[in-house]
């Protein structure tokens, strides 16, 4: 039996897509073969709910796992022929307050998966939207990390804590504990923050390249998941995006996750990593514009933002009574105020029917202009 693979999904900011993509990578992978197993480390139990599982309903969870010594298979509920789910609930929130004088607090999971005969190719951790104990207990469980990221600035600005974090297990707790990849999620191709978010973040990995670091070798994953309703709707019916709707772009973004996640983990080839699903260009173009680190995103939000200029006004002769009513058609010249008394002595009049271009003559500029007839300038 293959030594299983642990890998913890975490950000401690929430809303970024944790559990969503726990959920539906965890069953793309076991609908490819392997044998999978998910653990929902969050007291809100929501990796449990997707999948149809009533926290607190099965006599074991990843409580009493922690706080009872039970073991990391007697608490798994099998959901499909290779998959299997640790399930949650709300007591998992007090763990932290009653393991406060345990020794060793912070490994009693890695304590667990130790003692443990787990029989599976991978376990993947959903973690709280938090860095306390129960995201500690995960990183030292862990060969890697997944981090699902949103492509917004303050995102950006949350993931360097948590690098700070990653770093000090690996010194500490957990050795072998390295960054994996990064999954953006909740992904619009059609905004240029997002495109940005995403350079920033490939020159910083490369920046790291030769530094030892935990993310020295992190790759950001090709498939990125696309915002998509299908992905909200599947968890009220206590089910996978394969199962409620596997037509739609979550399920298609999901499957090619899948494959990424494979080939990272060493399943299959390297390369694959490279020509994975080839993304669209507005989904990978760097901006056309340079964008400085992380300053030259907050400068690029006014631009998206900004109200157009305002066209240049056809008529170049400089008059403070100008009127500011729309452009007539081509054959006509904008319309000056008909009663205005301080029309221009030198003006004329043109008629606006196309058949018609006869002239009004004098200079006073008294005199008014016939009804339907516009002003224009003498050459």
């Amino acid at each position: 039996m293959p030594h299983v693979k642990v890998f913890a999904v975490i950000n401690q900011k929430g809303g970024v897509g944790k559990t969503t993509t726990v959920a539906n990578l965890g069953a793309a992978v076991a609908a490819k073969g392997h044998d999978v197993c998910l653990i929902d480390l969050d007291p809100q139990a929501h990796l449990t709910l997707h999948f149809g599982i009533e926290p607190g309903s099965p006599d074991t969870s990843i409580y009493d796992v922690l706080l009872n010594e039970e073991s990391i298979t007697s608490a798994r509920q099998k959901v499909t022929e290779n998959l299997s789910v640790v399930p949650s609930l709300v007591d998992l929130a007090a763990a932290e307050v009653e393991l406060v004088t345990t020794v060793g607090r912070e490994q009693i999971l890695a304590d667990r998966r130790a003692a443990d005969d787990l029989d599976h190719e991978f376990v993947i951790i959903d973690c709280p939207p938090s860095l306390g104990l129960l995201t500690l207990n995960a990183l030292a469980a862990a060969d890697a990390v997944l981090i699902p990221l949103q492509p917004h600035f303050l995102a950006l600005q949350g993931l360097g804590k948590l690098l700070e974090t990653v770093s000090l297990v690996q010194r500490r707790i957990n050795p072998r504990l390295k960054v994996a990849g990064v999954i953006f999620c909740m992904y619009e191709t059609q905004t240029r923050l997002a495109g940005e978010v995403v350079a920033d973040l490939e020159e910083f990995l490369d920046s790291m390249r030769d530094q030892d670091t935990p993310w020295s070798q992190t790759k950001i994953f090709p498939t990125r998941i696309r915002r998509n309703i299908k992905l909200a709707e599947c968890p009220s019916y206590g089910s996978c995006i394969f199962d409620y709707d596997p037509k739609s772009h979550g399920a298609n973004d999901y499957l090619s996750l899948a494959e990424d996640f494979l080939a990272i983990a060493g399943s299959q080839p390297a390369s694959r990593i490279e020509g994975v699903t080839k993304a669209t260009p507005q989904e990978t173009e760097a901006p056309s514009e340079p964008v400085s680190r992380i300053e030259g995103v907050t400068k690029a939000t006014p631009q998206e933002t900004e109200a157009p200029s305002e066209p240049v006004q056809p008529d170049t002769q400089p008059c403070s009574e100008q009127d500011t009513t729309p452009t007539e058609p081509a054959a006509q010249v904008k319309d000056a105020p008909a009663d205005s008394p301080d029309a221009p002595p030198s003006q004329q009049y043109v008629a606006t029917e196309p058949e018609r271009t006869s002239q009004s003559t004098g200079d006073d500029d008294t005199q008014p202009p016939t009804t339907g007839q516009t002003p224009t300038s003498q050459p």
